[in-house]
């Protein structure tokens, strides 16, 4: 840890005037919907789907495996314990989650980029930890720091991400046990945008914290990182993720408790059975990091794809997957807590029709359930085993239809747009009338990526497709980017951290 001198350097006067002189990369505000959330549930059936998942947890329980801590905790909760599986008595769990806020500020290094999660906001974030990476120049690979730092930068430049995630490759090249250090620099040097943190190992999360330590200038309590923690589905809470969990907790740092769930392999393939499963194991989760800390801010989560019964390989942008999507979001309501799904997800091994197609289904359908964080927002290529470059381009530039959308309609006089019919009248055109001048800039969503331009200019151009067209954005985003300033004793600090703990232990690679 950095004596305290260096710690308070974090937000001093060099940082300030670098700031004011540096290059700044427009980024949307967090969404806030306007529109209403698609109740595709009735209470009737969200009641069943409640008093089944309490059944779940009092009757088969869920097990903490390899955690006698966290055993204690439950029995001193007044749960029943035996051997490894945790029976919770029916209603525990819920007044046990009663005490989770409803919402939170995760604060940013940039405080501009700092985002409120829960309540009718929405944080967009990018893909989550692919071990290959894909680009047209040298297809389908291993990831490495290196791409694992240029996402961070095309995630820093994207206009309509307001998060810099977490593991957006794993980068395979670095050792096991030391790559989360690499990373996290990564994210808290090339961005000023918020992050999460590492959940490998208990020790990796107190790295994450100590790390945000050094980089905020002591944190207060203040929550500075979001990390996922996934449960091993079915009903299973190992000790690696419940070791982060209890780190992130104790420091009230966020969590996403998020059951990890392919229809018909890790839960039934009805859709009222999964969202029992998902709800009997986001509870207890939730109550969990309540047992470690009340008051420690988590999000509901629901990661779901199908399964293709041929195959036995996920599915995404299914139909099933969104009422799953839609019937958590409103579970989590019911719950008081803000809710993690969706994203831009796909099975297709390219960017291509199917790509686009499973995603947007994916994206619109966590718009309108009401989604507050959404992880794998852009980048998702071959069920989450590869992070595209081409296609985090193509995803973040779909980002800003959600932005517009989700702004509602507006319905003042202006938006009336009556002075333009009278002007016009019957047989004219509207390309050159008073209204349509004080608005074109800004009627109509523009991309910065797809074409419209007329067949003969695009054959001239070289008849380019999306993916090509998106290589061609990759290649001038990182031609324009700029590093966001930061105090260099603030990275010096952080790069004395990461040496002396380095150096602590061994290489391994696995």
């Amino acid at each position: 840890m950095a004596e305290d001198t260096s710690r308070r350097r974090g937000g001093g006067g060099a940082a300030r005037r670098a700031r004011r002189t540096a290059v700044s990369f427009d980024c949307a505000k967090v969404i806030d919907r306007r529109i209403p959330d698609l109740p595709v549930f009735s209470d009737d059936l969200l009641e069943t789907i409640e008093h089944n998942a309490e059944t779940v947890l009092e009757e088969i329980g869920v097990s903490f495996v390899e955690n006698p801590a966290a055993l204690e905790r439950w029995k001193q909760a007044g749960a029943d314990v035996s051997g490894e599986r945790v029976r919770i008595p029916r209603g525990l769990a819920r007044q046990l989650c009663a005490t989770a806020p409803a919402r939170f500020i995760q604060h940013a290094r940039n405080p501009e980029r700092s985002v409120e999660i829960g309540g009718r906001k929405l944080v967009l974030a990018p893909v989550y930890g692919p071990p290959f990476v894909r680009d047209a120049e040298r297809g389908r690979r291993y990831a490495t720091m290196e791409d694992f730092r240029t996402f961070v930068k095309l995630g820093y430049m994207s206009k309509w991400l307001h998060h810099s995630g977490g593991t957006v490759c794993e980068p395979t090249d670095l050792p096991v046990n030391k790559r989360h250090f690499d990373m996290l620099l990564a994210h808290m040097t090339l961005s000023d945008k918020p992050f999460m943190g590492s959940v490998t190992e208990p020790s990796r999360a107190r790295d994450s914290v100590e790390m945000c330590d050094i980089l905020f200038g002591g944190l207060a309590d203040r929550t500075v990182l979001t990390s996922l923690i996934n449960i091993n589905s079915p009903l299973t809470f190992d000790s690696t993720m419940m070791g982060a969990l209890e780190t992130y907790a104790a420091a009230n740092q966020a969590c996403i408790i998020s059951p990890f769930i392919v229809g018909g392999a890790m839960a039934p393939v009805s859709v009222m059975g999964t969202l029992t499963q998902v709800l009997a194991e986001v509870l207890a989760g939730v109550a969990y990091s309540q047992l470690v800390r009340a008051g420690a801010p988590v999000i509901f989560g629901a990661f779901v794809a199908s399964i293709d019964m041929n195959s036995g390989a996920p599915t995404f942008g299914t139909p099933e997957a969104s009422q799953i999507t839609y019937g958590a979001g409103q579970l989590a309501r019911r719950l008081g807590l803000p809710y993690r799904s969706a994203g831009a997800f796909t099975g297709s091994k390219l960017p291509d029709a199917q790509a686009a197609y499973e995603s947007a289904n994916s994206l619109n359908a966590g718009l309108l359930s009401g989604v507050n964080f959404m992880l794998h927002a852009c980048g998702w290529l071959e069920g989450g085993l590869v992070a595209s470059f081409e296609k985090f381009v193509m995803d973040a530039d779909q980002l800003g239809p959600l932005h517009r959308f989700a702004a509602g309609v507006p319905g003042d006089e202006e938006a009336q747009a009556m002075d333009a019919i009278r002007e016009v009248g019957p047989g004219g055109h509207y390309l050159g009338c008073g209204h349509t001048q004080r608005n074109f800039q800004d009627a109509f969503w523009r991309t910065d990526l797809l074409d419209y331009k007329p067949f003969e200019t695009w054959d001239e151009e070289g008849g380019r497709d999306t993916a090509t067209l998106a290589s061609a954005r990759v290649a001038k985003l990182l031609s324009q980017y700029e590093a966001p300033p930061i105090d260099a004793a603030v990275v010096e600090a952080l790069e004395a951290f990461i040496a002396q703990r380095k150096e602590a232990e061994a290489d391994a690679f696995v």
